[in-house]
């Protein structure tokens, strides 16, 4: 997913903040559930919030860098899931930044973790192109 770097993202040190990132991981994790899923899935029942969210800066970003998201499944687990996440200079293909995020799949009603849908294992299964263990 292409990110977008504003004026404002740009600290005084004339790179990208720290704090910007996980606002353009969380916009590419929104658009990979988005794609995997799209309205398969009833959100007033289900929903997936963030358990871990871990980044290692690499590298800094300038303005005006061309940085793409990469967002792919990294593992599934029985109710829970990580993301592997990278921002990557889209000239150069150098990565800048990378993240893991642990989601948990949670019943919505009662506030609680949830096994995962044998559904939505299946939906992201196919996306990737490939099983997990």
């Amino acid at each position: 997913m292409p990110a977008q770097i504003r004026f404002s993202d740009v600290d005084q040190f004339g790179h990208v903040n720290n704090s910007v990132y996980f606002a353009l991981y969380d916009l590419a994790k929104t658009t990979y559930v988005k794609d995997v899923l799209g309205n398969s899935v009833d959100w007033r029942r289900m929903g997936i919030v963030v358990a871990n969210i871990n980044a290692n800066f690499l590298a800094p970003i300038y303005y005006p860098d061309e940085i793409v998201i990469q967002t792919a499944m990294e593992r599934i687990g029985r109710k829970s899931f990580t993301l592997l996440q990278r921002a990557v200079n889209a000239r150069t293909r150098e990565v800048k930044c990378e993240c893991h995020t642990i989601m948990v799949c949670c019943d919505r009603q009662q506030g609680l973790a949830m096994l995962m849908p044998d559904a939505v294992r299946q939906q992201i299964e196919e996306y990737e192109g490939r099983k997990f263990g």
